[in-house]
């Protein structure tokens, strides 16, 4: 098996795609042909008079037949026993109905838009530390600390006394000055229903969600804009994808998609887009978005992976061939089309987007037509290729340029 593999490339390399290797010599219709000579096709140079074991390889020679020249039909040709031993397999070139479709892994995050930050409103002592740490999960209005500012004394006793003579301008005037130290609204409502001075406040979570920071201890002294805690918010969260570039038709923001977990594969989760970055990634040519997602039940964690999927697009017929039929060679894409006289020649196609295991050929290619779908290894992409140049750039059959994007459909 090795050997025929060898012999086959090492022939391609040598002899390029307009010439004929015959695979056979001894058995078979291929044996009634006349030989011109037999060679190793490791060594194509060196010619023999006769079959045998060459000098060279542990392997037969190959016999070259008087009607194998004359570059007249383009490929070569494999023998039908050969190619199947060697794993060929072919694929037809399909025209079908198809919605464009594409999928990716994603990592959940913190929703970066929903953080709250609490912070001291004006000087003063730590008198208690409620138990929380970095980490924990607060429901909104959870307690966090309790603080003593003495400053605040003063303007509630002066509040204090004006509310007691009834002098509607000075309260107001005096409810102002504790909304400028700091005070809110409900603790001024507080000072006010009960006519006490209250010195101590209890600063509580703004939002549900998960402890980032807590730099408080008990004790400390804090002055006016002191950060005490930051929470993220856990509901919802963001999916973070990168998407190949190709699909950015399907990509728009308040579009959905659809994301699943590797814990819970049966349960789909549907997402909304909320953010494309403006900015692709040079090296892998993908587009980073932001979906969000509902977490009610808490269960999306930041730093789990997810599956993301999002279909979009019209319906349209398009040609398509598999996937691993198509040879990227950098510069330029390939197929290897396959006659009904067992020859092969590379053709040079023009691809479009990818719809799950198939690839749109806009260009190179009619429908009908068989290419390989397995079995490249036997082509070397460096000097085989080249070996072809005479053969590419035209195709074998009319461009599917109907479907293309900008089109006439």
């Amino acid at each position: 098996m090795l050997c025929a593999v060898a012999a086959l490339a090492g022939f391609w390399r040598a002899q390029g795609f307009g010439h004929t290797p015959a695979t056979s010599a001894t058995n078979g219709p291929e044996s009634q042909r006349p030989a011109l000579y037999w060679y190793d096709p490791m060594v194509p140079a060196q010619h023999f008079d006769k079959p045998g074991k060459s000098p060279f390889m542990d392997m037969e020679l190959v016999p070259r037949y008087a009607d194998d020249g004359g570059g007249e039909q383009p490929g070569i040709r494999i023998d039908p026993r050969l190619a199947q031993n060697l794993g060929v397999r072919l694929a037809r070139v399909e025209r079908r109905e198809v919605s464009q479709s594409v999928e990716a892994p994603g990592t959940v995050v913190f929703n970066g838009r929903d953080t709250a930050i609490v912070q001291a409103r004006a000087a003063g002592f730590v008198s208690r530390v409620y138990p929380h740490a970095p980490g924990d999960i607060v429901r909104r209005d959870a307690p966090l600390v309790d603080l003593l500012i003495p400053e605040w004394a003063a303007a509630q006793t002066e509040f204090l006394a004006l509310l007691s003579n009834g002098d509607a301008p000075l309260i107001a005037a005096a409810r102002q000055r504790l909304v400028l130290l700091g005070m809110s609204p409900i603790f001024i409502a507080q000072v006010e229903s009960s006519r006490q001075m209250h010195s101590e406040v209890t600063l509580s979570a703004p939002i549900a969600g998960t402890i980032d920071t807590l730099e408080i201890r008990a004790g400390m002294t804090v002055s006016s804009g002191t950060t005490l805690a930051t929470i993220k918010s856990i509901d919802p969260v963001w999916i973070e994808a990168a998407l190949p570039e190709t699909a950015a038709t399907l990509i728009g923001v308040g579009g959905s998609a659809s994301v699943q977990s590797a814990a819970l594969p049966d349960r789909p989760f549907t997402g909304r887009i909320v953010g494309v970055l403006p900015q692709a990634n040079a090296d892998t040519h993908t587009l980073r978005v932001r979906i969000e997602l509902p977490n009610q039940n808490g269960y999306w964690r930041p730093g789990m992976f997810a599956h993301v999927r999002l279909t979009g697009g019209a319906h349209q017929d398009a040609l398509l061939v598999p996937s691993e039929a198509v040879i990227h060679t950098g510069t330029r894409d390939l197929v290897i089309v396959a006659s009904t006289d067992h020859r092969f020649e590379p053709v040079e196609v023009r691809i479009g987007e990818q719809y799950d295991h198939d690839t749109r050929i806009i260009g190179g290619l009619q429908e009908g037509q068989q290419v390989v779908a397995s079995g490249q290894f036997l082509i070397d992409s460096e000097a085989s290729l080249r070996g072809a140049e005479a053969h590419m750039g035209s195709g074998t059959g009319p461009s599917d340029t109907t479907n293309a994007h900008g089109g006439t459909p």
